[in-house]
């Protein structure tokens, strides 16, 4: 998105999601403990984890966890130690009554940015464990050596949207709760199974666009979801196609979603057999999507005219049990589909 727009929406914790590589040098991100960790007066066992910013000692089973970023709303929902937390208000909606009480209870140790860090209160939380998730540019906004000498540190940030997968893995390997995080993919998949299955036959064949909800009114633009983006890479998992691909990749989100101007509407979605669109947890457009469908030249695009356009809630799912509430809204907004 935008530079400008990527510091005011997405600057603080980011928009440019998801994740990078693997977990450590063993698949689990885990190595044995060496001998003698466990033993009388060594102190707890620990293990050598692959993090953004190398390979490095942490608990084999932390206790006090500290979670910043993307890492807050998967630790939630993995059950990890978690002690402090920064806030995380774009999660809300999507959490459940359970983790929102969590959420609500724990320390805020930090605000919605990584320059809202409070480093004496990460301090006093006392932690042996602290995972960062924010993106590679907005770690040059911390004091990774004031961090690291209160605890280890493991940095695990987003790169592209649909990666959310494989970051919330490594968060919650890194947590000791690699269990807990197998349960909520389990039941994602499931889940997602089933709506395949439900819709294959409307869907099969159905060229798809997306109009996301982060365009910049004030510059008449308007934003452009390819697949792998958030407003259409869970979609993506019960079957839908998404066509075509960004004119030039600019790295992370970049790479899948792009700012047209509003007069390149029907250029860009003029080949959509079926159209999608970000709304809020509410089910109402924000201000840059209303300006899409307020467009006249949104009403004579051929899906839009052929009523094959779907609102989509909960398009800003980060971990598996999140995106069940995404899940559910894309069954709701396809059923008509069914009745075609």
């Amino acid at each position: 998105m935008p530079h400008a727009h990527l510091r005011r929406a997405a600057g603080a914790l980011v928009l440019t999601l998801a994740m990078t590589a693997g977990c450590g040098s063993t698949g689990s991100g885990e190595q044995p403990a060496s001998a003698g960790d466990s033993a009388a007066g060594a102190g707890p066992a620990t293990r050598v984890f692959a993090a953004d910013n190398g390979e490095v000692t942490i608990p084999a089973d932390p206790k006090r966890v500290v979670a910043t970023g993307y890492a807050v709303p998967a630790l939630i929902e993995a059950d990890a130690a978690l002690v402090g937390i920064s806030s995380w208000r774009r999660g809300l909606p999507l959490m459940s009554d359970e983790d929102r009480a969590t959420y609500d209870r724990l320390e805020k140790i930090a605000g919605e940015t990584a320059a809202e860090t409070n480093y004496e209160a990460i301090a006093k939380a006392k932690p042996d464990l602290i995972v960062i998730g924010v993106p590679a540019p907005a770690m040059a906004d911390l004091d990774l050596d004031r961090l690291k000498s209160l605890a280890p540190v493991v940095a695990i940030g987003p790169t592209l949207p649909s990666a959310w997968r494989e970051l919330s893995q490594r968060q919650s390997d890194a947590a000791g709760r690699s269990v807990n995080f197998g349960e909520a993919k389990a039941a994602y998949e499931k889940k997602a199974g089933e709506l395949t299955a439900k819709y294959k036959d409307v869907l099969t064949g159905l060229k798809f666009g997306h109009v996301g909800a982060y365009g910049e009114i004030a510059g008449g633009t308007f934003q452009r979801e390819f697949a792998g983006s958030w407003g259409t890479n869970i979609a993506t998992d019960v079957g839908v196609t998404y066509y075509g691909e960004v004119k030039k990749k600019g790295g992370n989100a970049a790479d899948v979603s792009e700012y047209p101007s509003i007069e390149e509407l029907n250029e860009s979605l003029g080949e959509a057999d079926a159209i999608t669109y970000t709304v809020q947890a509410d089910g109402k457009p924000n201000e840059a999507v209303q300006y899409v469908l307020d467009s006249k030249l949104w009403k004579s695009l051929p899906a839009v005219k052929a009523g094959r356009t779907f609102p989509i809630r909960y398009s800003e799912a980060a971990t598996y049990s999140s995106a069940m509430k995404t899940l559910d809204a894309i069954d709701q907004a396809f059923a008509p589909l069914l009745a075609q």
